[in-house]
């Protein structure tokens, strides 16, 4: 019964080793893209009714940031490592770039 389960799940752990689609690897290498921009963070204040409070801090610094490279360079080569091909667009060229 085991090999089974096994034999039914290959495909499925195959699949999803398999290439990525263009519009998948736009959309992850974009957000790596804002991160090699600008870090990205949240800060989270709190009390609760009995007194207590609470505070947080969460920040989001990428090695593209620290070292400085160019947003469209980072996206470019992210989508052409994920899929082998480049992107449909530039990144500076997305509406959705600011």
């Amino acid at each position: 019964m085991k090999r089974v389960a096994l034999v039914l799940l290959l495909p499925a752990v195959l699949a999803a080793c398999g290439p990525m689609t263009l519009a998948q690897a736009e959309r992850q290498c974009f957000e790596r893209a804002r991160l090699a921009k600008q870090p990205r963070g949240e800060v989270s204040v709190g009390a609760s009714s009995d007194g207590r409070t609470s505070a947080g801090l969460e920040l989001n610094v990428s090695s593209d940031f620290l070292l400085g490279r160019d947003p469209a360079a980072v996206y470019e080569i992210c989508v052409m490592q994920k899929t082998g091909e480049p992107p449909s667009r530039p990144l500076y060229m997305r509406p959705d770039w600011r």
